[in-house]
């Protein structure tokens, strides 16, 4: 009668420590899912921010050099050409847009040079630099930013 009772508690027990040994690994492999998961996701989030960042650099150069274009063609004296004021003044307004998007989207160390590039274009364009040349003008604050724009990207 001992045997008739030992081996069904033995394999009661079998039962028991295989459920338990079961349950445990799905538990240990659930968990080291939903970790790279968020792993994936997170390198998935920074790559998309990067690429955002990227298209908003590539936006604000596009209307930089919409804008050295136009302040390369500006007139001697103002009202000689009505084409070029409303040209100017409709880059100047992208470019304007295209900077705040760039200090929306971009890292935090892009906002000062974003916006001293801007600046400089837009005092180049109205010709508050007096005989300075533009490229001249603009050169500075075209390095800082480039230099800053690189360094944001290699940061992702």
């Amino acid at each position: 009668m001992a045997t008739e009772v030992w081996a069904p508690l033995f394999s009661l027990a079998g039962v028991l420590l295989g459920g338990t040994l079961t349950a445990l690994s799905q538990r240990a492999t659930q968990r080291s899912a939903e970790r790279l998961e968020v792993r994936r996701q997170a390198v998935a989030d920074r790559e998309a921010r990067r690429a955002e960042q990227l298209q908003a650099i590539k936006d604000f150069l596009a209307c930089v050099q919409e804008a050295e274009g136009v302040a390369y063609r500006r007139p001697e004296e103002w009202g000689e050409d009505e084409g070029w004021l409303g040209a100017a003044s409709a880059a100047m307004g992208r470019l304007w847009v295209a900077e705040r998007h760039l200090v929306l989207v971009g890292h935090a160390g892009l906002h000062d040079p974003v916006r001293a590039y801007a600046r400089a274009l837009n005092q180049a364009v109205w010709r508050e630099i007096g005989d300075v040349e533009v490229n001249e003008h603009v050169e500075e604050h075209k390095s800082v930013f480039m230099e800053t724009a690189r360094a944001s990207l290699a940061a992702f």
